[in-house]
């Protein structure tokens, strides 16, 4: 597989998210994962990246009962779409990148 198409399907983990949230970047890493590492490892920290925002996402919507969870659930979520696209622009650059907040699930 060339880089430049290394790149793209990498990038596409992140793009997808945006429409499919979990179905287009899992069929995308399980597909091309064993084909190149580069694919493989932004298809990790994707579902890392999920897996953690979504527990984020329900430590505040329990603390919505207290109300701090309101600033906590809007920030989850703008951190969310910020991280996603820096993600794909990264991915599209070749770099490995690692999303800050992320808990490691998939090493």
């Amino acid at each position: 597989m060339s880089d430049s198409n290394e790149r793209l399907l990498a990038c596409l983990i992140y793009v997808t998210s945006f429409f499919t949230t979990i179905i287009g970047p899992l069929l995308i890493w399980l597909i091309k994962k064993d084909d190149s590492p580069f694919i493989d490892f932004h298809g990790k920290q994707y579902l890392n990246f999920l897996i953690s925002y979504s527990i984020y996402g329900i430590v505040s919507a329990i603390l919505m009962l207290i109300l701090i969870g309101f600033l906590l659930a809007a920030i989850v979520g703008i951190l969310f779409f910020i991280f996603t696209i820096v993600g794909a622009i990264r991915a599209y650059e070749g770099a490995y990148y690692r999303i800050p907040l992320t808990i490691q699930f998939f090493r």
